[in-house]
């Protein structure tokens, strides 16, 4: 009988060039299933990053601290059944006690409860500043770096206006004569002096895509400016705009509570990390308590969303990988 031929079984694989190659059978396989996930379909930016983000601890961390803070901002009730503007003042600066882990604040209040309570109004600032800030600011530097002229020009010169007004005087100023003690002006204020810089990442972003082969392909096909702006620069000029907007959210609380600390963010009978560290100032070396709480509940939510935004970063940066 003839020997059986000890070769492993071949195949041609197309080279993409218009070649081919001899190659095993279980090569050929392997290689016609390289590109894209395990399903052949090809991976994307987005989809890259959340494969990186699912395998980073910091993110989820930081992701499960937010979403608990998110919770609490929704219904505070759930883990304290208090009213936080109900007071006792013959309990005013006393200590821990059973039912009142934190201890009370100067007028008597349960600072346990106000501490969870305030996480409502610096939530919905940061949430909805960014927000604001994010749509705002894209659409005006995405408009401005995409058309350019003279519109490009007033817009840069009109940030380097905003740049040159201290965040922290604006707000003494422009709030001092609002009366409300609801977060929409905090929030207002907050939109007005921050969208300048996402605006400008924006229009770097949107000017540096523009310029890439595959959009001066789409006008040589004939694209409208709305496609190519819509379908083709801004799904990849998003994602520094993403980046800076969730590492400025942490920024936003902390300066809605720096503002509310200096009387002219949230007033009373609001309830905010930075009333309570404000009136808890005065008599912090008889109880210390009453300001290290909500003082520490302000740094770990901050924290929390500079974290967040470090892992975007890091997981949207081709660079860094």
């Amino acid at each position: 009988m003839p020997e059986q031929s000890q070769e492993p079984e071949r195949a041609i694989a197309g080279t993409g060039m218009g070649g081919a190659m001899d190659l095993a059978a279980s090569e050929a396989t392997t290689l016609e299933r390289a590109p894209g996930g395990p399903e052949g379909k090809p991976r994307s930016l987005w989809s890259d990053a959340w494969r990186d983000l699912r395998r980073d601890p910091v993110f989820i961390l930081s992701a499960l601290l937010i979403c608990f803070l998110v919770v609490i901002a929704i219904r505070p009730s759930l883990i304290a059944s208090g009213n936080p503007l109900t007071c006792d003042l013959a309990r005013a600066q006393d200590g821990p006690a059973p039912g009142h882990p934190f201890g009370f604040d100067g007028q008597g209040c349960d600072v346990y409860t106000r501490t969870v309570h305030g996480a409502r109004a610096s939530v919905t600032v940061g949430v909805c500043a960014t927000l604001g800030v994010a749509l705002f600011g894209s659409v005006l530097g995405g408009l401005a770096g995409f058309f350019g002229g003279a519109g490009d020009a007033v817009l840069s010169r009109t940030t380097d206006i905003f740049f040159a007004i201290p965040v922290v005087l604006g707000g003494l100023v422009l709030l001092s004569v609002v009366p409300s003690s609801t977060v929409w002006p905090v929030v207002g204020f907050i939109v007005l002096l921050g969208w300048p810089q996402i605006s400008r990442i924006a229009r770097g972003s949107v000017i540096t895509a523009k310029q890439l082969d595959y959009v001066q392909a789409a006008r040589a096909l004939g694209a409208s400016n709305s496609r190519i702006l819509l379908r083709h620069i801004a799904p990849n000029a998003l994602a520094p705009v993403i980046v800076v907007a969730t590492i400025a959210l942490g920024t936003y609380i902390a300066l809605e509570a720096t503002l509310s600390y200096l009387g002219v963010g949230l007033k009373p009978p609001s309830v905010s990390w930075g009333i309570d560290i404000s009136a808890a100032s005065p008599y912090v070396r008889n109880a210390p308590h009453a300001l290290l709480w909500p003082a520490g509940a302000l740094a770990i939510t901050v924290l929390a969303f500079i974290m967040l935004g470090d892992a975007v970063r890091d997981a949207l940066d081709p660079r860094l990988r």
